[in-house]
């Protein structure tokens, strides 16, 4: 009992519970300790460590520790900290309760040893991540809300229909590499997770719902679901090729909405598509170079991922909107705010000495070394727009541009400071010294970032894209659009799906129960005197007349004896 309660991901939610128990002015500091907990258990528990448990006829595996497991350990609870620092000043227990289960829940399900586990993880985790958007208590992030918990059941059910399907197949519930084969237990399970790895057409949910977030519950969001679905992608799908595309669809995909979009924070969350489809794709080459890469991305993303989401909140705190068309002239107003996002800003672009130089490369390399021309050249345009949208596009008009803005800026506390300080302190230190993450890559395959021909290549793409947007600066300027994506034709088709699969059931039923208390109401009037419908012959004027309540009884009775004795005769 008492090392299942030091599995990480435990560890939180035990620290959820205590919580909801404390007082408020010392839940804030508190919060802080699980995380800590949790880094102490990943970093000193060795390889092969597990831990497992009984559930009626099934032994699960509720902790394994091997290097995959322990690098995502390892950054979702350093993100854990990070971001709870960041929301430090948040009083809202429902916040930092579920932002913690949140946070536990990724970390279960990136220890998992069998898949019964990992589903249980990865429905809490759908659950309580939903509470951080409907945190922000309007109209549209309960509709946003909701459309989300709609995914995230849709996918978990389908996960857990693939689970069920593929232990009738196979008689296994180990969280291990399957082969590449499309039965419809791996479908299932394939379809599950991608939805919750934002995978096009299945990513709408994303983008509706990570801008419409509270301020602090997006940091947490930007860092553990889709990277908790590329951990599975990697566990259980390494090298199906049908992910080479998704993946590099997601990345070209992803920046075009980018470039598009006019809410900072909807900037933001089409490019967390954009380069989790690097890792898909990576996943889908599956040499250990590619499968190294994504998870080098994966955790460089999380890092630069979160410090954009704190310096775009920090903007939407500060002046109360996130739209680029009302935003401008903050440089002066926000110097800070405006050099730390530009560390997160350079990071995502991949320029050197930043951390998204030193794992971004790795996967298109990683698409040259094994032939493949076609995602090699996908990747490289996504990272063109990458850098235009969110190294250029974004801090230009968000900080630049109207110099005469009036708009008023109240301060920040000062812990959303020192939570994207220690971000961007973790995107200088791994740009600088990558060996410090290669030490934990799983694979075996080295890497060198620091060639002359990968630095020329990053330095005349950057150059490029940075004449370019300079040309084109007004034709991007921000105005009050709606970006249509593929959910439009699911919204489209919502009225009649509510026409047949709400009014059409609510009416049906409806139509049952009315039938119901017809015959309820029918058999009450002629039972009351069953007499006057048994006798034909009799008047039934006359016969009510002179009929008894104890005759009633006793031909009751009777009827009640007959009907015994025919079923007794039958059987």
């Amino acid at each position: 009992m008492i090392e299942f309660l030091t599995i990480p991901g435990v560890i939180l939610i035990i620290g959820a519970v205590l919580l909801s128990l404390l007082p408020e002015k010392f839940r804030s500091s508190v919060f802080l300790i699980f995380p800590v907990a949790a880094l102490a258990f990943v970093i000193t528990r060795p390889d092969g460590y597990t831990l497992t448990a009984s559930l009626g006829s099934f032994e699960l595996i509720v902790m394994e520790m091997d290097s995959l497991s322990r690098v995502f350990g390892i950054i979702f609870a350093i993100t854990a900290f990070v971001a709870g620092t960041y929301a430090w000043h948040i009083k809202d227990l429902g916040q930092q309760v579920n932002a913690l289960v949140y946070a536990g829940s990724a970390l279960g399900v990136t220890f998992a040893g069998d898949l019964l586990t990992l589903i249980i993880f990865w429905e809490l985790m759908a659950v309580s991540s939903t509470w951080l958007i409907w945190a922000n208590r309007n109209e549209a992030s309960d509709k946003a809300g909701m459309r989300y918990l709609i995914y995230h059941v849709l996918g978990g059910g389908l996960l857990l229909a693939g689970i069920i399907w593929h232990y009738m197949d196979t008689g296994s519930l180990l969280v291990e590499s399957l082969a590449q084969e499309y039965t419809i237990g791996n479908v299932m399970m394939l379809i599950g997770v991608s939805i919750n790895a934002a995978v096009i057409p299945l990513h709408t949910w994303l983008a509706d719902a990570y801008p419409k977030a509270t301020v602090t519950g997006a940091v947490f969001m930007s860092a553990f679901t889709t990277k908790s679905a590329v951990y599975v992608l990697i566990r259980v799908f390494p090298g199906w090729e049908l992910l080479i595309w998704f993946g590099a669809a997601m990345a070209i995909y992803g920046v075009v909405y980018a470039v598009i979009c006019k809410d900072i924070r909807e900037i933001l969350a089409y490019h967390i598509i954009s380069q989790v489809g690097f890792m898909v794709c990576g996943i889908g080459i599956g040499t250990d170079l590619a499968l190294n890469g994504a998870t080098a991305h994966a955790y460089s993303h999380i890092l630069y991922k979160s410090l954009l989401f704190m310096s775009t909140g920090a903007v939407l705190y500060a002046t109360g909107t996130s739209k680029l068309v009302h935003l401008g002239g903050l440089a002066k107003k926000m110097p800070y705010v405006l050099g730390l996002y530009l560390v997160g800003g350079f990071s995502i672009s991949g320029l050197p000495l930043f951390n998204g130089y030193i794992s971004k490369s790795m996967t298109i390399s990683a698409a040259g070394y094994a032939h493949n021309e076609a995602a090699m050249l996908m990747l490289l345009f996504a990272s063109v727009g990458t850098f235009l949208s969110v190294g250029l596009k974004l801090p230009y008009y968000t900080w630049f541009g109207k110099e005469d803005n009036d708009i008023e800026v109240k301060p920040l506390p000062k812990n959303m400071y020192l939570g994207m300080g220690m971000a961007a302190f973790a995107c200088i230190f791994y740009g600088l010294y990558p060996q410090a993450l290669y030490i934990y890559l799983p694979f075996d395959a080295d890497y060198n970032p620091f060639t002359i021909y990968h630095f020329v290549e990053v330095t005349q793409i950057s150059l490029m894209t940075f004449a370019g947007f300079w040309l084109l600066r007004k034709k991007l300027a921000g105005e009050l659009i709606i970006a249509l994506d593929v959910d439009w034709f699911y919204r489209k088709a919502t009225p009649a799906a509510r026409r047949v699969f709400v009014h059409g059931v609510d009416n049906f039923y409806d139509r049952v129960e009315e039938k119901i208390w017809d015959i309820a109401g029918f058999l009450t009037k002629n039972f009351k005197n069953p007499m006057l419908w048994l006798n034909p012959f009799t008047n039934k004027e006359n016969q009510a007349s002179r009929y008894s309540p104890s005759m009633e009884v006793i031909m009751s009775f009777i009827l009640f004896t007959i009907l015994v004795f025919s079923l007794v005769y039958l059987t």
